[in-house]
């Protein structure tokens, strides 16, 4: 069973959205250098980055753009290609196209059969 692992909130202006999560909810929010993203910390994470704490899950926040426009849960997948050939055959469609995230491993966003986007992830 592949689970949730990841979650991204888009958002207009980032400085003002870091600040209001973290003032709000006490999250940990980190830029990341070079792109307009940045790492959502809600729980305590181990040496590998990986929360410690059971069903907690972390996520990002990066400027809203299509096909990226309202919040996405990502899900951990074993082999992402064969994820986006399932998601096809059962009518779903794919947004945007595996693509590698530095040395950390691959993305690609999908619609489901309702309109939703959301997210998969398959870690090198």
């Amino acid at each position: 069973m592949d689970k949730v692992v990841h979650f991204e909130i888009p958002v207009d202006d980032l400085e003002r959205a870091r600040k209001f999560y973290k003032s709000v909810f006490g999250w940990k929010i980190d830029s990341v250098p070079g792109i307009e993203y940045s790492m959502i910390g809600t729980a305590p994470v181990d040496e590998k980055g990986m929360p410690k704490e059971i069903g907690a899950i972390n996520g990002g926040m990066m400027k809203r753009q299509r096909p990226v426009t309202s919040p996405v849960i990502t899900i951990s997948v074993e082999d992402i290609e064969d994820a986006m050939k399932k998601v096809k055959k059962m009518g779903g469609e794919i947004v945007r196209g595996k693509m590698q995230v530095g040395e950390f491993g691959y993305a690609a966003y999908f619609k489901d059969l309702e309109g939703n986007i959301l997210g998969l992830w398959q870690k090198i």
